[in-house]
């Protein structure tokens, strides 16, 4: 039971970080053809990763995992690969995202009986 839900939050995670890899490479593929090709792929693997998160978590649960990554993980890569700079509310604001997916993560959320 708690692997399952380990499974479904690593699955979540993947498809924010997908979303943020898409983000990267758009700005750095200049074919145009190829960069359209990525958008298709990318999102077709994230929502995948997405929808297999939703078969161990909550659907809130998912998706405020998913989200949270994807802030992170895109501001700091802004950060890293772009200069852009973090004010002290972006910081303010990704620790309350962090403390949001931690509570929803402990609550007691019942999860959907699955039928396979």
């Amino acid at each position: 039971m708690q692997s399952e839900r380990k499974k479904g939050y690593a699955w979540a995670i993947s498809a924010g970080l997908l979303a943020t890899f898409l983000q990267i490479f758009d700005k750095f593929v200049l074919i145009l053809v190829l960069k359209y090709a990525l958008v298709v792929l990318f999102n077709v693997i994230m929502w995948g990763c997405y929808v297999n998160s939703m078969k161990s978590l909550s659907a809130l649960q998912a998706t405020v995992t998913n989200f949270a990554t994807n802030f992170l993980t895109s501001g700091m890569s802004g950060y890293i690969l772009f200069n852009e700079s973090l004010p002290l509310k972006w910081f303010a604001g990704a620790a309350l995202i962090v403390i949001g997916v931690v509570v929803l993560s402990k609550s007691s959320i019942e999860k959907k009986a699955h039928t396979s």
